[in-house]
């Protein structure tokens, strides 16, 4: 199993930036990918971005792609959400998680996001 601690999280104005930061331990991380979701007040969680192993292979959902980048450092068994031009929707609960196969796994326990208009 790997624990997972996510980091970075604050208040930014319309328009900024932000560098997510999600630190594993435990089991390989090289073995896992690696996927960062957010949840909002009232609705449900929603899948952000995701890496492959290596970091060759990225996937974004609509709303964020552009703006954000999710990369890996495995020597580091560190994963990152770089977030630029932020807007308002974009506040919420950020989470990173692992993958093995087609599920999600282990989650960590979040970092508020939250961009003022």
């Amino acid at each position: 199993q790997v624990q997972l601690v996510e980091s970075g999280g604050g208040l930014v104005q319309a328009g900024g930036s932000l560098r997510l930061s999600c630190a594993a331990s435990g089991r390989a991380f090289s073995n896992y990918f690696m996927g960062w979701f957010r949840q909002a007040p009232g609705k449900e969680r929603e899948f952000v971005a995701r890496i492959s192993w290596t970091g060759g292979s990225t996937r974004y959902t609509d709303s964020v792609k552009g703006r954000f980048t999710i990369s890996r450092d495995n020597a580091k068994n560190t994963v990152y959400l770089q977030m630029n031009r932020l807007k308002p929707e974009d506040t919420a609960t950020y989470y990173c998680a692992s993958r093995v196969g087609s599920e999600y796994e282990n989650w960590g326990q979040g970092t508020q996001v939250t961009v003022s208009s």
